[in-house]
């Protein structure tokens, strides 16, 4: 069954943050589905063996902040 981590983006706003968002979550190792909602500000990311500081990290090179 894979993982799943919610993080909260309260930055993004646009399509253009949406694909920045994902873009860097899907290269982050372990990561199956990366699901962003611009009316929550939540992104959630699914797979196996997911790393809490690697999904930041990817975040934050987005150009967001991730709490």
């Amino acid at each position: 069954m894979p993982a799943t981590a919610t993080y909260t983006v309260p930055d993004m706003s646009c399509e253009h943050c949406r694909a920045a968002i994902t873009e860097e979550l899907t290269g982050a190792a372990g990561v199956e589905t990366v699901d962003v909602d611009l009316k929550s500000k939540l992104v959630t990311v699914t797979g196996g063996q997911l790393d809490d500081a690697v999904l930041r990290a990817a975040i934050s090179e987005a150009g967001y902040e991730a709490s």
